[in-house]
């Protein structure tokens, strides 16, 4: 079927769709045009990108005082502990939640980046890689990740695998902008709207500058940074060397650097009003094209946002009101001839006082007279930061963050707990009402004021997200009235400016919008006239009840339909008894009202449905056997309501295991059992559970084994990476477009081509679940495993019909998502079904100079079904600094962040380039990174590999990737195994990631109450965290790994008799079974000590873990040493290796 017009709840896509294949920009889906993937020629992104050409508006505004920089950096001791970031509160473990995984596009491409060349990073002494980024021999090497450059015009697509080239500007609906909705505009105003692919951006004298924001506080401007050209790849720079053993070469220090800095005399200004991503209020009913992105960002005619104004995607000044849009404070507001002089926030007192605007509470209520409105607290805006964060400069100290570190020095680099999320460098009351890390989470905490500076930082800029995740306090509003920006339909937040009762002040486009009469009702407190204490400006996470302008159709039930494999081998691994068994266990606590529907489909060679239709004595099996042209024996009894048909459903459940007991078939359908789900739920979208335990062989999507088990252990590039065929893919989209998202269950011990399978839970916003070599009796722990994650799914939170989009403040802008979810407009995906477990990433660039901003803001709105049938609307708003100056870039840093970023692009470019591209361009990054500090942060130059304080476990982080199972080499690993590495890092929210990434080890054998926890009256110790080398290993201890989906117990040959006896129930080290995967239960204190520990690290994720508990020579202990990233093997590097050969890198 055609997806051009891709329908939704709340419409029909009549613009450009987009898939999410592994590139970095939108590309467009034709109809008619052939899927094929494999005969397309693949984007590959270490090509060349240009920069981006210049923007309009790059002129003078007004007067600009220079500065002196915010921070100037000074070098100051190492320090000898781990450091936490003043003020910040070091959690003794990472709470429940996490950060938020997969690619396409955005409305901005990316900009120059770090150079990320190739080379060997695996054993020393390292050969000179085979691959190389010269397409030939005579053209030169390009950059390997370039994280924020522009990528030059193309043709048009041919293909979803190909996306168009060319910046598309942030938040702009190209569909709605170019349907001829708009009225015609006023003479003389700057269109905003984006240009078509391809074609040239305007600018020059003709193009009339306007501004918003551009405004210079007197006292606080940040020093206006020049362009700094990107980091060119020398083409004769040549791959890694072996590993240094001398001593590293003594270095002179550099003289500081004198003299003035020399700064521009007038900063460009931003451009003019923000893009919208669909219509702007109007006076027009809405239309498909308004109502194509799930209704977030145009439902129509929103309430409570003053008089609708006709379309209108110009100008800064409204010329439709008359009124010229007030600046920010500091600058003239414009011609509001009634607006007394208190409500412009701009006395002279604030350029002198230390205290926030926000601290300043309004003691007084509104009147009918003019009083002098401050900023209550919990509403401050961007317009208010200026004296607050000049106040928090870094000059007074150099701040812990960025103390030197001399990574070949300091072994003890692994702090004692898990690293804490660093916070923004804002002011206190901001920080208190900011989005959770658990939830929201930047790479870098202070933004760079210019896409220069950010290159020069050499750190990608993305943002990780969790976006439906459980959380225990969640504020749920319901109004008629939902207040957004009129221009770029920001939802009311904690972070924009109240100009005065009636009036506030958009912080991502500056727009001044009215403060609907509805919203001066405060519900908490029952009190009228004070907008800003409404919970929508409390709360940077809240939830919205949608008034029916969010929907085009009635909202749709929870429908379940469950795809079993009934195959020969499927029998014989047991897993449909235990499905059966769980399902009939947890029927009653599916998520749901009255409406709810269920069905089944079995499979093998033929088709098998079953007809539960009220009123029958027992189930009806009904057997197509034609899986070339599948079709539904019974359309209208096949899918039954789960109230009325209870008891049918559950003697089906009763039966199913024992009806395929004796089978012999061995083929399977696969693709044909999918295709006859699909045809199922079109008609109402849902969820289709596929459960499979072998390589499907048989009709539509048939695949033949890709893996060659010789060379699972080879140093060279890893084939079959990326899809067999595009069937999957192709009807991925189309169950995205029917709102059907499917979810696959491989339980095998044969290889099942999950780079194929993959994609039909990839595009349609479904999850992988992967058990190896499952089997009932052979493999009790993984059927454990199976259980409990099983209940989990069938009983967890899930939203039906989802949407998100993320927005941005104006002259940022996204280019590349990474997470599972279709892009069906630039910047809007479409999830079919949203779960509390699934991570997000996106990278950004930074397209205009962000000179005139003190911080920047980042909301990304969650439109979805309840299982109830309620239409919902979940909002997270992030609040950052801006900074001006390099050092300020690096002290705000989060490595765990840029770690699972890393990961994320690291996964894409294996798929589009190949696996040695990926490691190689993991290892420049810190190469880059590292160098960067060294060269442009450090005034005194020093011998030794240094690192800032908040990246001293880059290197560390970076290791354990290159040792991980998705892209390691020289170590057997299977295909399949490889492939859901991957998937887990893109899909699998960041706290999860980083278990899977760097394990925990604890030595668990001497626990005590020692700083222990006291949760809900339940005593939990907290062993240290140990660095993963044999050395922190000894034979009379017990340790325990964390690897997030899995834990091991290693129990040393001399482990004291104590532990045994108490713990293990165990008289000695010989008694200890060898397929231990239970802890007894026993009544002592050693025994429940350590349940409650290993207890609290599993109710922290919402996978189940496997945990194994091995002895020496246990057949599970090679799996148990692979983790041990600090040590040596024989295909790779040492972390003091790896340190050396870094330290070369940056030297040359």
């Amino acid at each position: 079927m055609s997806t051009a017009g891709i329908n939704s709840q709340n419409g029909t896509g009549t613009g450009q769709t987009y898939t999410n294949g592994p590139s970095q920009n939108p590309v467009g889906l034709q109809p008619g045009v052939s899927y094929g993937m494999p005969h397309q020629p693949v984007y590959n992104p270490v090509q060349a990108k240009a920069p981006l050409p210049p923007g309009p508006g790059m002129y003078s505004s007004g007067p600009y005082q220079a500065v002196p920089p915010v921070s100037p950096y000074q070098q100051g001791p190492p320090p000898t502990s781990y450091p936490s970031s003043s003020g910040q509160p070091l959690f003794p473990r990472p709470p429940i939640g996490g950060l938020p995984s997969h690619t396409p596009p955005h409305s901005a491409c990316p900009s120059p980046g770090p150079r990320l060349p190739p080379a060997q990073a695996t054993p020393p002494p390292p050969a000179v890689s085979s691959s190389s980024y010269y397409p030939s021999p005579q053209q030169p090497m390009a950059p390997a990740w370039q994280y924020n450059t522009a990528t030059p015009p193309m043709g048009p697509a041919s293909s979803m695998s190909m996306p168009p080239r060319g910046p598309v500007a942030n938040h702009v609906n190209t569909a709605a902008s170019l349907a001829g909705l708009a009225p015609p505009q006023p003479p003389a105003t700057y269109s905003s709207a984006a240009p078509p692919h391809g074609s040239p951006q305007l600018s020059g004298p003709g193009i009339p500058s306007t501004s918003m924001h551009g405004y210079t506080q007197p006292g606080t401007a940040p020093l206006p940074m020049n362009p700094v050209p990107p980091h060119p790849y020398q083409a004769g720079r040549p791959a890694y060397g072996p590993p240094p053993t001398a001593t590293p070469p003594t270095m002179k220090p550099a003289p500081p650097p004198t003299g003035t800095p020399v700064s521009n005399a007038t900063p460009p200004p931003p451009k003019g009003d923000a893009y919208c991503g669909g219509a702007v209020n109007n006076a027009f009913s809405p239309t498909e094209a308004d109502c194509q992105e799930g209704d977030i960002e145009c439902p129509g005619a929103v309430a409570g946002n003053g008089p609708q104004a006709s379309i209108n995607y110009n100008h800064v000044d409204n010329k439709m009101a008359g009124l010229t849009q007030p600046g920010p404070p500091g600058r003239h507001l414009g011609h509001y001839p009634s607006l007394p002089p208190g409500y412009q926030n701009t006395s002279a007192s604030h350029a002198t006082s230390p205290m926030h605007p926000a601290l300043q509470a309004a003691t007084q209520p509104y009147t009918q007279a003019p009083h002098p409105y401050q900023q209550p607290p919990g509403g401050p805006g961007p317009a208010q930061l200026s004296p607050s964060l000049a106040a928090m400069s870094l000059q007074s100290s150099i701040p812990e963050a960025l103390q030197v570190v001399n990574l070949l020095q300091e072994r003890n680099l692994l702090p004692p707990i898990p690293v804490p999320a660093p916070l923004p460098c804002l002011p206190q009351d901001l920080k208190r009402i900011n989005c959770s890390p658990e939830v929201f989470r930047s790479t870098l905490t202070s933004i760079p004021q210019t896409q220069s500076l950010l290159s020069k930082a050499k750190m990608p800029l993305g943002l990780l997200l969790h976006p439906f995740k459980d959380l225990s306090q969640l504020p749920v509003v319901t109004s008629s009235t939902i207040v957004r920006c009129r221009s770029c339909r920001t939802y009311i937040n904690p972070f924009v400016s109240f100009l005065d009762q009636r009036r506030w002040k958009c912080n991502l486009c500056y727009r001044v919008n009215d403060v609907p009469e509805e919203f001066m009702y405060n519900p908490v407190s029952r009190s009228y006239g004070e907008p800003h204490k409404r919970p929508e400006v409390q709360n940077a996470t809240i939830e919205f009840i949608a008034p029916s302008e969010y929907m085009l159709r009635p909202p749709q039930p929870a429908v379940y339909i469950f795809v079993l494999d009934v195959s020969h081998n499927a029998v014989e691994t047991g897993y449909l008894k235990v499905f059966c068994q769980s399902l009939l266990d947890n029927i009653n606590s599916l998520p749901g009202d009255s409406r709810t529907k269920i069905g089944f489909i079995t499979f093998d060679s033929t088709i098998h449905f079953y007809n539960l239709q009220e009123g029958l004595s027992q189930p009806q099996m009904l057997i197509v056997s034609d899986i070339e042209e599948i079709f539904l024996p019974t359309p209208d009894s096949l899918l039954v309501n789960l109230n009325e048909c209870k008891e049918l459903v559950q003697d089906l459940l009763k039966s199913l295991p024992n009806l395929f007991q004796k089978t012999m078939e061995t083929q399977s359908a696969l693709g044909s059992a999918l295709q006859a789900a699909f045809k199922l739920l079109s008609p109402t979208g849902g969820r289709m559970s596929v459960f499979q335990t072998q390589l499907p062989n048989l009709g539509m999507g048939a695949l033949q084994s890709r893996e060659d088990p010789n060379q699972r252990a080879s140093a060279k590039d890893i084939q079959h990476l990326s899809p067999a065929t595009d069937f999957y893919k192709k009807l991925a989209l189309d169950c995205s477009g029917q709102q059907v998202a499917v979810d696959l269950f491989l339980l095998s011990s044969q290889y099942c081509d999950l780079a194929s399978l993959g994609c039909i839970s990839r595009y349609s916003a479904g999850s992988v679940y992967y058990y190896p070599s499952y089997h009932h009796q052979h493999n009790p722990a993984q059927v454990d495993c199976f259980q409990k994650d099983l209940k989990r799914y069938l009983t967890r939170k899930i939203g039906f019909e989802a949407v998100m989009r993320i927005r941005c403040t104006k002259g940022l802008s996204i280019h590349t998502f990474h997470g599972n979810f279709f892009v069906r407009s630039t910047d809007l995906l479409s999830l079919p079904n949203v779960n509390p477990d699934a991570g997000f990433a996106v990278q950004m660039s930074i397209e205009e100079n962000l000179d005139d901003m003190q911080v920047v803001s980042f909301q990304a709105a969650l439109l979805y079904t309840s299982s109830k049938g309620e239409r919902r609307i979940r909002v997270h708003t992030l609040c950052l600094p801006v900074v001006n100056s390099l050092s300020d870039v690096f002290a705000g840093a989060d490595v765990q962040a840029v770690t699972g970023l890393l990961a994320c692009m690291a996964v894409d470019r294996s798929v589009t380039a190949s696996l040695s591209d990926a490691r190689d361009a993991m290892t420049n990054a810190g190469v880059d990174s590292l160098s960067s500090f060294r060269q442009s942060v450090l005034t005194i130059q020093q011998p030794g590999l240094l690192a800032p304080a908040c990246l001293r476990l880059f290197p560390l982080y970076i290791l354990a990737l290159l040792k991980q199972k998705a892209f390691r080499t020289g170590t057997s690993t299977r295909l399949d195994d490889r492939l859901f590495a991957m998937y887990q890092l893109k899909y699998q929210p960041l706290i999860y990631c980083m278990l899977m990434i760097h394990p925990a080890l604890y030595r668990i054998d001497d626990l005590s109450d020692e700083g222990a926890l006291n949760i809900n009256e339940r005593i939990i110790p907290q062993p240290r965290l140990l660095q993963l080398s044999v050395e922190k290993l000894s034979r009379d201890g017990a340790f325990l790994m964390d690897a997030g989906m899995v834990m091991y117990l290693w129990i040393g040959r001399n482990c004291h008799p104590n532990f045994l006896t108490q713990v293990l129930g165990v008289p000695n080290y010989a008694a200890v079974p060898e397929n231990l995967y239970l802890l007894p239960e026993l009544d002592t204190a050693e025994s429940q000590r350590t349940g409650a520990f290993l207890g609290w690290l599993r109710d922290q994720r919402p996978f189940s873990t496997c945990l194994h508990i091995i002895r020496d020579e246990s057949q599970l202990k090679p799996h148990f040493m692979q983790n041990m990233i600090e040590d040596r093997t024989e295909s790779a590097l040492s972390y003091y290796e790896f340190l050396l050969h870094l330290q070369q890198q940056i030297s040359k």
